[in-house]
């Protein structure tokens, strides 16, 4: 079985038009990076419509299953595959059950519009990443008084978790008491 060969890229494009190098696994892509390395999966490109126009955009890249126009891709470059996503907004919440006149659900709502988009993976060197502040997404968004666009936001949201402040000592537990002579020491109760 052969593995997908992952570009070692900057950014989306560059791992579209001329990576540094390819990889299967993470220590192979810090040796053709020379550094540590993230593994990144990027939207890029315009939107499409409907489906058949980005294949017809991408020939060559994605696999195409439409009769008369199949296309197979080798496995070690299916690094790039279309996503359909939503194009504005979110997504409408999931439906609440309203049990009235014999009916269980309500009547669907129309679907939101959706686009096509070309979905790129790839190992990116640390040095390369977009820079952040040490700052947790909820003070970022509170800081800025605005909208974060959702590239910033989702990187923010895979930092690591920050304490909001030092962690106090831990209460005694249930069968602990502390001894009335030191009250600094606490021993077990039977």
């Amino acid at each position: 079985m052969t593995s997908i060969l992952y570009p070692v890229a900057t950014d989306a494009a560059a791992a579209l038009s001329g990576p540094k190098g390819r990889a299967v696994r993470v220590r192979e892509a810090e040796q053709v990076a020379g550094e540590a390395v993230s593994f990144v999966t990027e939207v890029f490109g315009p939107p499409y419509a409907t489906r058949a126009a980005a294949l017809d955009a991408y020939r060559g890249r994605v696999e195409d299953d439409r009769p008369g126009l199949s296309l197979q891709i080798p496995p070690e470059d299916r690094y790039v595959r279309l996503t359909e996503v939503v194009s504005a907004g979110r997504p409408p919440p999931p439906a609440i059950p309203i049990l009235k006149d014999g009916r269980r659900w309500p009547a669907p709502p129309p679907p939101p519009k959706t686009v096509w988009r070309l979905q790129v993976t790839y190992w990116r060197p640390d040095s390369s990443a977009p820079a952040l502040d040490d700052v947790q997404a909820r003070k970022a968004r509170v800081q800025t008084k605005e909208t974060l666009d959702p590239q910033t936001l989702r990187a923010l949201t895979r930092q690591p978790l920050q304490a909001v402040r030092p962690q106090q000592p831990l209460d005694i537990g249930l069968f602990e008491r502390r001894l009335p002579e030191s009250p600094h020491i606490v021993v077990p109760d039977e």
